[in-house]
């Protein structure tokens, strides 16, 4: 009994539904946030210590994981934001942005409008999937050089200079150059009712579906295809690179997937403790989306960037290997 007083006064506490709440209201940004942190710290730690691994391979490996989380967490915030702001808008206040007909029986109390409405804050990581893979390939030799202290570009330009019929021009290895054609763009002026009743558009077309998945997929595509297009970037370690990305995005979405609703099924109980405790409280349906945005994200954070970084960076290697073996024979 003493224990179920603790679990009830956790599942009630001020700090604890706060938090909820504004994950419900800035998911997209708590997973960016998430995804930084991690980037920043865990992955590019695991890559580090990879055993039997090229140290060069190590460092593009590296300054992949910092360049894609500092890049995502900069332009999704650009036009995430906004976009939550406005969805926030129409929470607060729907009958001035939605119609009469849609309220009856779709409207911020409903679950489907919350699926909808979180969909349209996720489809953010969509829409900035190319940018964002154009960025981190480009300061991927940025970060090589500042930060590593070893400049990618000093054997291409050797080559350069001892076949220069091989290369187009000497101005791939000047890494601003090479930047100038992805520069991100600037989001300036005040978003207000204009975007708002542009999603409550959105909102009320009821073919929205789920982009977690081909967000996933567009991503690493664009990755591996900007990979292959950057003259700042070894050939031999283009297909390594490329082959991490390949690897951890298939195993994250094999696993994480199967992973996320295992958990969801074992954690229903706690759930439904959760919503018997709070049934009262008019916001619980944004708890509730708070809770179904911190797991999954939770889980594959966990996924891609704790447990994934060393193996896909080991069998990369190796593969990269074994085939140029087999096609040397």
């Amino acid at each position: 009994m003493h224990i179920d007083r603790i679990a009830n006064k956790i599942l009630t506490n001020k700090t604890v539904l706060s938090g909820l709440e504004k994950v419900s209201d800035h998911g997209t940004s708590f997973a960016a946030g998430t995804s930084l942190l991690m980037s920043l710290g865990v992955r590019t730690f695991s890559i580090y210590n990879t055993p039997d691994v090229e140290k060069e391979n190590k460092f593009y490996a590296m300054a992949n994981s910092i360049t894609s989380g500092i890049v995502k967490f900069g332009i999704v915030e650009a036009i995430a934001l906004p976009i939550e702001n406005a969805v926030t808008r129409i929470d607060k206040n729907s009958a001035k942005y939605l119609k009469d007909t849609t309220l009856k029986n779709f409207n911020p109390q409903t679950r489907s409008y919350k699926f909808v409405t979180q969909i349209i804050k996720l489809s953010t990581g969509l829409l900035t999937a190319i940018p964002k893979s154009i960025l981190t390939i480009a300061l991927i030799p940025v970060v090589m050089s500042k930060i590593f202290r070893y400049n990618p570009l000093e054997d291409l330009k050797k080559a350069a200079e001892k076949f220069p019929y091989k290369n187009e021009s000497a101005r791939f290895f000047n890494i601003n150059d090479s930047l100038n054609v992805s520069k991100e763009p600037a989001f300036t002026g005040r978003i207000g009712d204009k975007i708002s009743n542009g999603i409550s558009k959105i909102i009320e077309n009821k073919k929205v579906q789920k982009l977690a998945t081909l967000t996933d997929v567009l991503l690493t595509s664009a990755s591996v295809w900007q990979t292959n297009r950057s003259d700042s970037i070894k050939e031999n370690c283009k297909r390594v690179l490329n082959y991490n990305n390949i690897i951890n995005t298939a195993i994250t979405i094999a696993l994480g997937y199967w992973l996320d609703g295992f958990v969801k099924n074992h954690t229903a109980p706690g759930i439904e403790k959760f919503k018997e405790v709070n049934k009262h409280n008019p916001k619980l349906p944004k708890y509730i989306e708070g809770i179904n945005i911190i797991r999954p994200t939770i889980i594959f954070a966990f996924i891609y960037y704790g447990l994934l970084p060393m193996f896909s960076t080991y069998t990369s290697e190796k593969l990269d290997k074994f085939l140029n073996k087999k096609h040397n024979q």
